[in-house]
């Protein structure tokens, strides 16, 4: 019998050291950039949308883990699938047998799904983003793939072929020969479809990089584009998929679009097990797996794996049986009115959008001297210093865990567990509007730390 492994003692014995080892074997900028903003936290335990730190005090998660914790932290019914499932010892990723769990799973995530009917399960979001431009690529015989400007699809490789944000591309090109165009610009993807090499168009039903929405009709009118030119609409829903914006899937707010492949992933979790699901018309399917020798053409080792379906099956049980979307939608719209009543208050706040619980909150220059002085300043040295301003202090003083939505961008997103109630709404708004008025009030701590902001960027430059 093997030694005795204690997680707990080890955790007991070595967890306070987390800083260091992080900074010693894996990304070392990470915690410098934690220490540098003051996010170096400590936390212990978390439920639902809370966690609290070493001191036991308790902050509201407006991050939900970049939309990942759909569910919250720990939700019961998912902590148990995994328990039973573990328990069951089943025969798992035998890879020569047909396992009920994927099948159910996939049954369960297309009965939300109109149009679609097969499932292909990886293990992340960018995963099920490189399944859906392979088999674009395959089905219809071209190479190109369309994608938008500001898009973010993931980080391997593929997928950064299509991401539009020139930060992540640099120094790891060349890359596949996709094209971008801007959001919403009908005569440009016309244009790239009428060259003829054009596979897919991959679109983000609502850009999760500042938190952008297509104009009224647009993912409808390029759908019809795409397929009179013999090319497929992709959905990336793997932010805004499972509730997020007030239904199942984002591009659903918009009638008449049906998506020939959408991905999805993050919420599918339950927050515990990666997953990635590819989800596509029979046809595109079966051009793809085409015959047995082709059976294992696209695979992934742990794709389909019992724990990831267990957790997809518990997430889904919960979310109809709670009825999530519903309560997602209700309470965004509850939380982004009471911001946009804000915007006529203070004058560096410029636009509150969004659908659901993906909201994006926008800054932008004053009309004060003295407050434009401050804002060029900032400005000058790089943009997006004051949404980090705001970020900071909502943390530090009022334990609220929120992000920039980019890089250079004065946009605060907001993507909290899709289980916030009032109380959390209310939380947020009371924190946010104290942020605002010491904003707006000219002097102390967050102007001291604007400044070393300034300092910080001008260094590195």
């Amino acid at each position: 019998m093997s030694g005795e492994f204690d997680l707990r003692a080890l955790l007991a014995e070595r967890g306070g050291e987390r800083y260091e080892l992080h900074a010693r074997y894996l990304n070392h900028q990470l915690p410098r950039m934690l220490h540098t903003i003051g996010f170096d936290k400590v936390y212990e335990r978390a439920e639902g949308a809370h966690f609290w730190d070493a001191d036991g005090v308790d902050h509201l998660d407006m991050l939900a883990g970049f939309g990942v914790m759909g569910l919250g932290r720990h939700h019961p019914v998912v902590r148990k699938a995994l328990h039973d499932v573990l328990d069951a010892q089943l025969a798992d990723l035998t890879r020569f047998d047909c396992q009920p769990l994927p099948g159910l799973l996939a049954e369960r995530l297309l009965a939300h799904s109109p149009h679609l009917d097969r499932v292909f399960f990886g293990n992340s979001g960018t995963e099920a983003v490189e399944t859906a431009l392979k088999f674009a690529r395959y089905a219809t015989g071209r190479p190109r793939v369309l994608y938008c400007s500001h898009a973010f699809h993931g980080l391997t490789t593929g997928s950064l072929s299509v991401n539009g944000e020139r930060g992540f591309r640099e120094g790891f090109e060349p890359l596949l020969p996709d094209t971008a165009i801007t959001l919403g610009d009908l005569e440009a993807l016309e244009r790239e479809l009428r060259r003829g090499d054009v596979a897919a168009f991959v679109v983000e039903p609502i850009q999760g990089k500042g938190v952008h929405e297509p104009p009224p009709g647009f993912l409808r009118a390029a759908q019809e584009l795409l397929h009179r030119h013999g090319a497929l609409l992709i959905a990336d829903e793997v932010q805004t998929g499972l509730g997020r914006t007030g239904d199942f899937y984002a591009y659903q707010h918009e009638a008449g679009v049906e998506p020939d492949l959408v991905c999805v992933a993050k919420a599918l979790s339950g927050g515990y097990v990666p997953v990635g699901a590819t989800l596509g018309k029979d046809w595109i399917f079966k051009k793809v797996y085409s015959s047995m020798d082709r059976v294992l053409v696209h695979s992934a080792s742990f794709g389909s794996n019992a724990q990831a379906m267990a957790a997809g099956l518990a997430v889904l049980s919960v979310m109809e049986d709670e009825g999530t979307v519903a309560h997602a939608r209700r309470i965004g719209d509850l939380l982004s009115g009471r911001l946009k009543e804000l915007v006529p208050r203070y004058e560096l706040l410029h636009e509150i959008r969004g659908r659901g619980l993906m909201i994006g909150i926008e800054f932008g220059r004053p009309s004060s001297l003295g407050l434009r002085g401050r804002w060029t300043m900032l400005q000058a040295a790089r943009k997006g210093l004051f949404a980090q301003m705001v970020v900071v202090p909502l943390l530090q003083r009022h334990h609220i865990l929120t992000q920039v939505s980019g890089d250079h961008l004065e946009v605060i997103k907001l993507i909290p567990p899709l289980i916030i109630d009032e109380a959390d709404v209310d939380r947020f708004v009371t924190a946010f509007t104290a942020v605002m008025d010491e904003a707006h009030g000219g002097g102390g701590l967050m102007w001291d730390f604007g400044r070393t902001l300034v300092k910080q960027a001008v260094a590195q430059r």
